[in-house]
């Protein structure tokens, strides 16, 4: 299993003894069909509407564990509207409607599973009666809707090589002032080159790139080997091209990884690390690299800029040379579905792209 799911699996057996026991005979249900993360994502959404239920009185247990399957075959539809309502309007980590609409697809997957699948130990369903199955959730446009809020966000054509070269010289100019900061960035300066030009030159996931080993890199070939989201074979790896525009710093950081992190020979992480304290390279985390990229981002003066939006950079300029089935294998979506918005993000572009030239014709 790669980290990133090792890390899930993790999580998500921290949470399930916190809920109900039904909640559990599901998730068991699902393991072989779905990742740790998709898991995690579903008693993570099923911890937010229990809390909701003892929040509103609609349980009188005092915690979410103790939720009886009886009170969720006495909810009314109203209370689901209810519940919708809470998750459009809640002050703190509010949704956007592609997130509302997953959270009601997790709780109808659960009350799906409880009536029509589980049973006691008669041969009766579990639950009795299905408030979900009355209730409406409608489909978005999924892929319009994210290439609208990613319009804007993402880097256009040359601002790909000038963010490169901002992380390769630029962020120096900087932060030439600050002695601590300096010393840190040029002895990763090569590493988060690489991870950035990487990234914005093959369009890898970020859990991808933390899971990159030495025996996945083929600089001959311009090939990295992944594990594919959503790929329940541990055994096989995808195989991803990045351009040669990142080769050079690929080559850069390789020729000085041991040197600098000092990592020892077992140790098969590509990008490494060295932690507080240690002496020896590790395994960069997820979330190093997420706050490495933001970091470098907002001194560049895009600090909307995140390890996703970098590989939807690359997406939308690979789609502008390429067609949406080479687009979508290349990024490893599993519908072309997915694969629209960079469909909805490149017409926006070549819109925007026949106004400049007719604005320097006039």
């Amino acid at each position: 299993m790669n980290i990133i799911k090792l890390k899930d699996r993790q999580e998500l057996d921290k949470i399930i003894p916190t809920l109900p026991w039904y909640i559990e005979k599901f998730i068991n249900h699902k393991l072989q069909d779905l990742s740790p993360s998709t898991l995690l994502e579903y008693v993570r959404d099923y911890s937010t509407f229990l809390s909701w239920l003892l929040a509103e009185g609609l349980s009188d247990v005092k915690n979410i564990k103790d939720v009886p399957l009886e009170h969720l075959e006495k909810l009314h539809t109203e209370s689901i509207d209810n519940f919708r309502a809470f998750l459009a309007t809640r002050k703190e980590n509010s949704n956007s409607k592609i997130t509302i609409t997953r959270k009601l697809s997790s709780l109808r997957s659960l009350f799906h599973y409880l009536s029509q699948i589980a049973e006691d130990e008669n041969f009766y369903p579990l639950l009795k009666r299905n408030v979900m199955a009355k209730i409406e959730i409608k489909r978005t446009n999924k892929a319009k809707e994210i290439a609208n809020k990613l319009e804007g966000k993402l880097l256009q054509e040359s601002e790909i090589v000038e963010f490169i070269e901002y992380v390769k010289s630029g962020y120096e100019q900087d932060i030439s002032k600050n002695k601590q900061a300096l010393y840190f960035y040029q002895l990763n300066k090569d590493r988060d080159v690489c991870i950035i030009s990487l990234i914005l030159h093959s369009g890898l996931r970020v859990s991808e790139v933390v899971n990159l080993t030495l025996d996945d890199i083929d600089l001959k070939k311009q090939t990295v080997y992944v594990y594919r989201k959503g790929n329940h074979d541990e055994t096989f790896k995808t195989r991803v091209y990045f351009r040669n525009h990142a080769i050079k710093y690929i080559q850069n950081y390789l020729s000085n990884r041991d040197t600098i992190y000092k990592s020892q020979k077992k140790e098969k992480a590509f990008f490494l690390t060295i932690p507080n304290g240690a002496q020896q390279g590790k395994r960069m985390s997820k979330r190093a690299i997420q706050e490495m990229v933001i970091k470098y981002a907002k001194r560049f003066g895009k600090p909307y800029l995140t390890v996703h939006k970098l590989r939807h950079s690359f997406a939308t300029d690979y789609y502008l040379q390429n067609d949406l089935y080479k687009t979508q294998e290349q990024l490893g979506h599993a519908s072309t579905d997915t694969t629209q918005i960079y469909a909805h993000l490149t017409d926006k572009t070549m819109e925007k792209a026949i106004d400049r030239r007719v604005s320097e014709n006039e």
